[in-house]
Order: C-alpha cells, then sequence, then structure tokens
C-alpha cells in the first residue's frame, strides 16, 4: 500500500496518454481515408463493418468466452494450461487464430453477399484491424488515462478508495485485486511519449498484418483452394506466439523483442499477401458465389 501511495503520475503522462488516444481513435479513420482515395469507386465502405463485425463477434464474444473458461476458470483444462508454458503459449496463439481466420472466412464466404474483390478485401481488413484498436487498444489507453487523471486531481487515497481498496485489504482479496490495481497504476504513472509511440506504431504494424491476413482468407475463397485457411490460421498464430510467451514470462522477454517479432512477421506477411493481391484476376470474382 505504501508504494501505491507514493506513487505520482507527472503532467508529462497525463499528456503522453492525451496525445496517444488521439492517435489511435484517428488512426483506423486515416486508412479508410487513404484508401478510398487510392481505390475511388471501386472499393465499398460495407466491407469495413464487416470486417469489424466480425471481429467483434468472433474474437471479442466466442475468443473470449472460451477463455473465461480455458484460462480464468477453475477446471482440469485451465489450471493444465496455467501450469505450462509451452501449454499457454500454443493455445493462446492458435485460438486467436482459429477465431479470427475462421471467423474472416465464415463472413467473407457466407455472410458477405457481394462487393468481395481485393480492393474490398483490403477494406475488410481495414475494419478488422481497426475495430480492434478502438475497442480493445484505445480503451485500455483511456482506461489508464481516467485513473491518471483521478490521481491528479483527487490524490491517491481517493483512488484506491473508488478501486476499492482501501484500509485494511482483507486477504482473501489483497493478493489479485493489489496485484491490478498496482499494475493499472504503475502504468498509468510511467507512461511517456516512448510508450506512446511505440503502442502507435504496434498499431499501425498489425494493421498490416490484419489485411495481409484478410487478403491471404479471401484470395482462397476466390480461387477455391482450400489451403489458405490453415495457412491463415497458422500465420496467425506464429505472430501471436512471442506476445503471448511475453505475456506469460512477464519481464523475462523485453517490449523491443517483441515489438521486432512482430514487426518481421508483418513484413513477411506483407509481402506475401501484395504478391497474392497482384495475382488475383478479375474473372470470376468471387463476389460471385
Amino acid at each position: 500500500m505504501d508504494i501505491l501511495q507514493n506513487m505520482k503520475v507527472s503532467p508529462g503522462a497525463v499528456l503522453s496518454l492525451i496525445i496517444t488516444a488521439v492517435v489511435l481513435f484517428l488512426l483506423p479513420i486515416l486508412w479508410v481515408v487513404v484508401w478510398k482515395r487510392h481505390c475511388k469507386e471501386t472499393v465499398s465502405l460495407a466491407p469495413l463493418f464487416f470486417g469489424a463485425a466480425g471481429f467483434l463477434v468472433f474474437s471479442r464474444v466466442l475468443e473470449q468466452g472460451l477463455h473465461m473458461i480455458c484460462i480464468v476458470g477453475d477446471n482440469p483444462v485451465s489450471r493444465f494450461i496455467n501450469s505450462s508454458t509451452a501449454a499457454y503459449v500454443i493455445y493462446g496463439s492458435l485460438m486467436a487464430g482459429i477465431f479470427e481466420e475462421c471467423g474472416r472466412y465464415i463472413v467473407i464466404r457466407f455472410i458477405m453477399k457481394k462487393n468481395k474483390t481485393r480492393e474490398n478485401m483490403v477494406m475488410y481488413g481495414i475494419g478488422h484491424g481497426g475495430i480492434e484498436v478502438w475497442a480493445v487498444v484505445l480503451l485500455s489507453v483511456l482506461n489508464l488515462l481516467i485513473i491518471a487523471l483521478m490521481i491528479q486531481n483527487q490524490g491517491m487515497e481517493r483512488v484506491l478508495q473508488s478501486l476499492g481498496i482501501s484500509g485494511d485489504v482483507p486477504d482473501l482479496f489483497s493478493a489479485p485485486m493489489l496485484s491490478n490495481v498496482m499494475s493499472l497504476i504503475a502504468s498509468a504513472a510511467g507512461y511517456n511519449a516512448m510508450t506512446g509511440l511505440l503502442c502507435v506504431l504496434e498499431r499501425i504494424v498489425c494493421m498490416f498484418i490484419h489485411v495481409s491476413l484478410t487478403v491471404l482468407v479471401a484470395y482462397g475463397i476466390n480461387k477455391n483452394e482450400k489451403k489458405y485457411l490453415p495457412l491463415a490460421i497458422l500465420a496467425h498464430a506464429i505472430v501471436d506466439t512471442m506476445p503471448a510467451l511475453s505475456q506469460r514470462m512477464s519481464g523475462s522477454i523485453g517490449i523491443l523483442i517483441t515489438e521486432l517479432w512482430i514487426c518481421i512477421c508483418a513484413a513477411g506477411l506483407t509481402i506475401w499477401a501484395g504478391r497474392l493481391y497482384k495475382q488475383w484476376t478479375e474473372q470470376a470474382p468471387c463476389s460471385t458465389s
């Protein structure tokens, strides 16, 4: 408790959080504007919303529901996964790939009835990655900003009370609650320009990954080649291997190593998807399926 009460939030941390939040909000919009201007009338906004909906349903609802059973819950499966680093990394990486890539496949193949051109598949990927920026990363940054402003305006004692921690914390709740609170407050207090820059750069790179994976899945649908869905799942799992390992072994793997891994994977996927995009012929487009 003394460590928490002695933490301070500098004006620089608040400013960095505000700038990061603004940039994250504008990032998906900028992608849409740039791609729309590039393609003009050949691209529709409808795939953007299909991509966003696909991510929310398959990743934030279905996948998170499974995590509640296999990670958060107390059962033989969760105990096995949480007790093994290898099982945790394999599970986390594979589930992200399976849910998101199968989600892309289902939405593009069965739900979208038209607008299945290569230009619109890029727009679908922008919607998928863009809503992740807003619904996951931006919300996390806004949460830290609210905590930082509360500490500045109300003081640490009031913030701890509002978070449900004041006085003598019951032993039953002290460890998990204090761990979560300390992590949030430390993140808010330690936020700086470099943290914000890394956050934004990671989201830009991840947008390339989401667009590339969408092109991969859609190309397989267009060509009626079933191998591209499992390849996309495998590629997604490989991308998520290092972040999952970093999350599991907190402090053992530096953030720069994780970001470098993501950048290398993004470069490889972008080159691969770019070649498929160029090979995507306009005869018998998948919009007719």
